[in-house]
């Protein structure tokens, strides 16, 4: 079968099979991974997602290195190809998607049966293949960590992202306002039309001014939940709008730059909680 091989770390934006990097070239010869198990499922892979964590990770920036060589990849969706004995939820033919910790970037992949889930009718396998990271973190984080309830103040950082659309889209299912950052006009559009309430362009607007604007404008006296994972300055900037007892889920570090959160401000705030929202599936030991 044919899958995306990691030979060595490196540059992931190089084309596969060069000099310098880190992917081998593509090609055919890859064997077909086998049932491991009675309740193994072998999927054929229609879609799969590219996460941030799988760009860091060939890179050898990520907490979790698989060992060399490997085929990367989390999240993914497809058509399954065959099934153990011991299967009962899933025949071949069947639409699922799921996530793994490497792996996605092959024509087939081995999962239990436990860890698919089937895409119902109406839904795209391309969609399926990027919902289980992206909306399995945020889901996480704001419907469990943070306890998200309705009428709430959600501020989404980096909005326009995998994460960050998730956040506004569950943010409002939530019934929470959703305040989004993210750059440039196409981005606030599409933020705008699934649901945002108030969106900011970074790159040309005082986020906390607008922010503050905004707040005061609807009559709220801040911010109840910050989700972000874009880190560095526009971090510590954003404490200044939180409310008395909010909750701040730090999802990852975009910006590269790791933000250092004062003290006094947690103590003046009384932050509920300053939560480290790991991404679902690539570090679910720690869920």
């Amino acid at each position: 079968m044919e899958a995306l091989v990691v030979r060595k770390l490196g540059d992931p934006t190089l084309p596969p099979g060069g000099e310098d990097s880190p992917f081998a070239a593509v090609s055919g010869d890859r064997p077909i991974p086998e049932l491991s198990s009675p309740t193994s499922v072998r999927v054929r892979v229609a879609a799969t997602s590219l996460n941030f964590a799988t760009f860091l990770q060939v890179q050898g920036k990520y907490q979790e290195r698989p060992p060399l060589p490997y085929v990367p990849g989390s999240d993914y969706a497809g058509v399954v190809d065959a099934v153990g004995p011991g299967v009962r939820r899933f025949r071949p033919g069947d639409r699922v998607c799921s996530l793994a910790s490497v792996g996605s970037f092959a024509e087939l992949v081995v999962a239990d049966e436990k860890a698919l889930y089937a895409v119902p009718d109406g839904c795209d396998l391309v969609a399926a293949g990027a919902l289980p990271v992206a909306f399995g973190t945020s889901h996480l984080a704001l419907a469990h960590r943070a306890q998200l309830k309705a009428g709430q103040v959600l501020l989404v950082l980096g909005a326009a992202g995998g994460v960050g659309v998730s956040a506004v889209q569950i943010g409002k299912v939530c019934g929470a306002i959703v305040i989004a950052v993210a750059r440039g006009v196409e981005k606030l559009q599409y933020l705008k039309s699934i649901g945002a309430d108030h969106v900011i362009d970074s790159s040309k607007e005082n986020v906390i001014e607008s922010a503050k604007s905004f707040l005061k404008a609807s009559d709220l006296k801040g911010v109840d939940v910050l989700y972000d994972p874009v880190g560095g300055k526009l971090t510590q900037d954003s404490l200044k709008l939180l409310n008395w007892g909010a909750h701040i889920l730090l999802i990852g570090f975009a910006s590269g730059d790791i933000p250092v959160i004062r003290a006094n401000i947690a103590l003046i705030k009384n932050q509920k909680s300053l939560l480290h929202v790991p991404r679902i599936g690539i570090r679910h030991d720690k869920l």
